[in-house]
């Protein structure tokens, strides 16, 4: 059997159709109804959003003290035992070894954890959002 179409005649086999599957997705309908919160603006999304800046901010605050008590109290320690300053390690004061050198790793090891932190209170905010309501 043989069909005519616009590019001319074209052989059809019988017994084979041709099934085309649109892609189907399913979406949650309570992440839907979030998703609309957020972009709305609702109390709602606020109160969402404003959750996350709480969690990020606390988050900031902490990390901070960490790095206020960990730097700041290196020179009250100078200050209140004069003798661990006199210490000498490779030929190098012990006030400059810690605030010139071990700062540094010390601030790196912070700022990746403040990272690893903010990036997961964003994940469970995503799955805050994207949860499913029953």
């Amino acid at each position: 059997m043989t069909v005519t179409g616009p590019s001319g005649r074209v052989p059809v086999v019988p017994g084979r159709t041709r099934i085309v599957l649109a892609e189907v997705s399913r979406r949650e309908p309570g992440a839907d109804r979030a998703r609309a919160e957020l972009a709305q603006q609702t109390r709602v999304g606020e109160a969402l959003v404003r959750g996350l800046v709480r969690a990020q901010l606390a988050l900031a605050l902490r990390l901070s003290l960490v790095v206020l008590i960990g730097l700041g109290g290196l020179p009250w320690l100078f200050a209140i035992a004069p003798a661990v300053g006199r210490v000498t390690v490779f030929g190098v004061n012990l006030p400059w070894l810690l605030l010139g050198v071990v700062s540094f790793p010390f601030l790196i090891a912070v700022g990746w954890a403040y990272v690893r932190l903010a990036e997961r209170n964003e994940q469970d905010f995503t799955d805050l959002v994207q949860r499913p309501e029953r």
